[in-house]
């Protein structure tokens, strides 16, 4: 029986803010909601365990850009739509139930 290695190449993305300072982010899933994309990001440094939702977008020039959610609504919808992503990965009755 052959043996199976499995490795996970973390997708890493450096993102530079509207002041021009890079920081690095983990891609931790995407969601795709009405036909928009969207992109959850975890920062690499830090103690934060908050991570960035972000939507990707076509420019002027034909290329995909990540920018921010500023309609409320919108945000609040997608950030449901994530959590709930998320929160189906953990087994609760898992946690729940004490150890024998």
């Amino acid at each position: 029986m052959a043996d199976e290695t499995f490795e996970f190449e973390q997708e890493v993305f450096t993102l530079t803010d509207e002041d021009g300072n890079e920081s690095d982010f983990e891609l931790i899933g995407t969601m795709e909601i009405d036909s928009v994309k969207y992109v959850a990001l975890l920062p690499v440094e830090g103690t934060e365990d908050e991570y960035v939702i972000l939507k990707l977008v076509i420019d002027e020039d034909g290329d995909e850009i990540l920018v921010t959610i500023d309609d409320d609504d919108e945000f609040d919808k997608v950030a449901d739509a994530f959590e709930d992503e998320f929160m189906g990965d953990i087994d609760h009755d898992a946690l729940d139930t004490p150890e024998e």
